[in-house]
């Protein structure tokens, strides 16, 4: 099982690695198509009729434009100080805005770069001032340069319709990666929660049947000398009850063991009978009874009955079954009552835990405590039926 599970978790994490990098090549293939649109700046840089030193600082102001607004567009799915990226962004429009006056306005297409860098890598209340501030830097830079005005017209739209897309494709990101984070809590809490009912469910289950085991194995004990006969008994009866914890165990880890109230009642007879306990118990439990309700008492009952047996001391356990009427509506109230030591002292245990939050779950609630000076009561209560 280990193996198996460092098998799929590595076999999770090289999957996760493969789609990142299937990820980051889109991303940089996406990106790179846009730069086909620097064809304007790299064919006036070959005839244009630069000369050669401009020729040489134009081309490497190109290729330090390219290069800054690449590292801010693919980076800008993770998450960077804004006066970093404020910073950097001032070097590409202030890059753009020399390039332009030196060269010509084809190098005016340099400010649709900016605009989009600009939305892809500031938040959405930062960008929203900086795509139109871009935008109408470009407008006085193309005023200032020879004919900037004809290519004006041509690129205000797709500075600002570009700034302000990469925005939103930002923010579809962001939400995207806050979804898959909450998707993974739930995931952790579901797990969580099926943990503690396996916990609850174990701790019932075999606390009872351990118990009754060894009130058994000890009348045994007690019998084997004088009484072989009542002690195979025992014994049979031991086998019996180990049998049935075997099954109880699979199926709750199975998830589909439901006690029922019959069944509890019978099984607490049996259990306070090998313990020396007088139980007066009900007959039967109501017909009625909603599933969710009946399998919160009956773990009531057996957590009840398997505290007597191991800790009380009791001489007698009484159980009753009645229906009362509350403001909220009908409710089932199971008491169980005895006269033994009472509770340790020590506050509720794991055992009171679990079954508050059983009953907490179908509307219901437990209560327990001393009863008068000696003797312990427990009292679970479940609606009916809907409130009135």
């Amino acid at each position: 099982m280990a193996l198996k599970k460092e098998a799929d978790d590595g076999a999770g994490r090289a999957g996760r690695a493969s789609d990142n990098n299937r990820h980051k090549t889109a991303r940089v293939v996406w990106t790179g198509i846009w730069l086909f649109y620097l064809s304007a700046p790299v064919t006036d840089l070959i005839s244009g009729g630069h000369g050669t030193t401009a020729r040489v600082l134009g081309a490497l102001g190109l290729a330090s434009f390219v290069a800054w607004y690449l590292v801010l567009v693919l980076r800008a799915a993770r998450e960077m100080d804004p006066r970093r990226v404020l910073l950097s962004l001032s070097v590409l429009a202030a890059l753009a805005t020399l390039l332009s006056l030196a060269l010509g306005r084809e190098w005016l297409v340099l400010f649709v770069y900016v605009a989009i860098a600009s939305g892809a890598a500031l938040p959405g209340t930062i960008s929203r001032w900086t795509v139109p501030g871009t935008t109408a830097l470009l407008a006085v830079t193309a005023n200032a340069v020879p004919d900037g005005d004809a290519y004006l017209a041509g690129l205000l739209i797709p500075a600002l319709m570009g700034g302000f897309a990469m925005a939103g494709v930002r923010a579809m990101i962001r939400t995207t990666i806050e979804l898959r984070e909450a998707r993974a809590t739930v995931a952790q809490l579901a797990a969580n929660e099926e943990r503690l009912r396996m916990a609850r469910d174990l701790h019932d289950l075999l606390g009872h049947s351990l118990s009754l085991i060894t009130l058994k194995s000890e009348l045994a004990g007690r019998m084997l000398p004088d009484h072989p006969d009542r002690a195979a008994q025992q014994v049979a009866d031991i086998e019996q009850v180990s049998r049935q914890a075997l099954v109880d165990v699979r199926e709750a880890v199975s998830g589909y063991r439901r006690p029922t109230l019959p069944g509890e009642l019978a099984g607490a007879r049996t259990a306070l009978t090998a313990a020396g306990v007088v139980a007066d118990l009900p007959v039967g439990a109501p017909d009625d009874l909603p599933e969710e309700a009946e399998t919160a008492l009956a773990w009531s009952l057996r957590e009840a009955v398997t505290n007597i047996v191991r800790h009380s001391g009791a001489r007698r356990c009484t159980v009753t079954l009645r229906t009362s009427q509350t403001l909220d509506g009908p409710v089932l109230e199971l008491t169980v009552t005895d006269d033994g030591a009472g509770g340790t002292g020590e506050g509720p245990g794991n055992g009171l835990a679990g079954l508050t939050e059983r009953l907490e779950a179908v509307g219901g609630t437990l209560s327990a405590g001393p009863a008068g000076r000696t003797g312990f009561r427990l009292l679970a209560r479940v609606p009916l039926g809907s409130p009135s």
